[in-house]
Parts: C-alpha cells; structure tokens; sequence
C-alpha cells in the first residue's frame, strides 16, 4: 500500500514538473473573450441588422395573415396558406445563413486580433479568462480597443 501511495506522489510530483517546463518558457495572457465580443461594434451592428430582419419578416407575416383571411374559401386559403409557407422557409434559411456568415466572419476578426494583440505584447499563449483561476497578464482592455 505504501508502494502505491510513494508512486502515485512520484507522479504528481514528476507531472507537475513537466508542466512547469513547459510553460517555464511562456509568457501567458488571459482575454475575457466575452467582454470583448460584447464591445465589438461589429457584433453590436450583426445584432441591430438581424434585429431589423426579424421585424421585417414579423411584418410580412401580419401582411400574409391579412392575405390569407381575405380569402373567401378554404381551398383558396389552403393553396395560399401552402405559398406563403414554402416563401417563410426561405426567408427564414436566407436570414439565418446570413447572420452565420456574417457570425463566423466576425469570430474570425475577433480571433485574429486577439492573436495579433497578444504577438505585438510578446506573449506566447493566450488563455479565456473563464477558465483561468489565477495568474497570467489581462489583456482584455487592449484587445477591445483593437476589436473593431
């Protein structure tokens, strides 16, 4: 048992030594990655442009509401009820890949500058600040002024 427990602390101990090796020769940063996306003028426009699309498409659906009730009988309301469906999908899968494109586009802005932010200061890793307890320089601040 005593065997057991010596190997398990040689371990740890030769575990964390590895570890502080390799990051001996690295200079970490942390990015409070959420804090920046949320001060992106670019996410800030996204959400204003899809804020515009969704009542647009909200408006036509009151337009086809009103279209369908004009219609005087349920033959004729079922074949347009059927139209307007086929058209809601597509300008819904229209809105939705473009928000996407627009969405990775902007991660990739994000992701860019933050890389760039971190190679200017000179450091070589760059951790979320989510998940880092302690240590390592913040950088959030630079990078939101660089974040477009």
């Amino acid at each position: 048992m005593k065997k057991i427990i010596l190997s398990t602390l040689v371990l740890a101990g030769m575990t964390i030594g590895m570890a502080n090796a390799v990051f001996a020769d690295q200079k970490i940063a942390v990015a409070d990655v959420p804090a920046v996306v949320a001060k992106s003028a670019q996410v800030q426009s996204l959400k204003k442009e899809q804020q515009a699309k969704m009542q647009e498409l909200e408006n036509w659906l009151k337009t086809v509401r009103a279209d369908v009730e004009k219609q005087q009988s349920a033959e004729a309301k079922e074949k347009l009820i059927k139209k307007y469906d086929a058209e809601f999908i597509k300008k819904k899968e229209a809105i939705a890949k473009n928000y996407q494109s627009k969405l990775q586009s902007i991660d990739k802005s994000i992701s860019s500058t933050i890389a760039a932010t971190a190679k200017s200061k000179g450091y070589t890793v760059v951790i979320s600040k989510g998940v880092v307890l302690y240590g390592g320089d913040d950088i959030t601040e630079e990078i939101q002024k660089a974040v477009k």
